[in-house]
């Protein structure tokens, strides 16, 4: 899938065929906060990075931190047996659960590209 990046955030392509026009938001974003659209590819990405730098001057403005697409906090459910293996991993290996599900994920993430 193609997506845009600047300055840390990451935005979708999509096609209106009833518009006839590329358009997208940001994500991990709430309330689709950022979004853009242009007639073409270049259109598109300068309208993307328009629309970032317009929410980055009135965060700015406002004196609030601006929101990240994707903040690197991550709560999951899993059930407490498996909760209790990675904590078995982490304390065998003198780490911690946060390190032994993050390199699990990152082996898993590498396996997919």
């Amino acid at each position: 899938m193609n997506m845009l990046e600047y300055k840390g955030y990451t935005g979708s392509i999509e096609f209106s065929q009833e518009d006839n026009c590329l358009y997208g938001q940001v994500q991990g974003m709430p309330d689709n906060l950022i979004s853009y659209e242009g007639t073409t590819a270049s259109e598109l990405y300068e309208d993307f990075k328009e629309a970032i730098e317009t929410y980055l001057d009135y965060c700015k403005r406002k004196g609030i931190k601006p929101r990240k697409s994707y903040s690197g906090t991550l709560n999951i459910r899993i059930p407490a047996e498996i909760h209790y293996r990675i904590a078995l991993i982490a304390n065998q290996t003198g780490t911690t659960i946060n390190a032994v599900v993050r390199d699990s994920l990152e082996k898993r993430l590498q396996l997919v590209h």
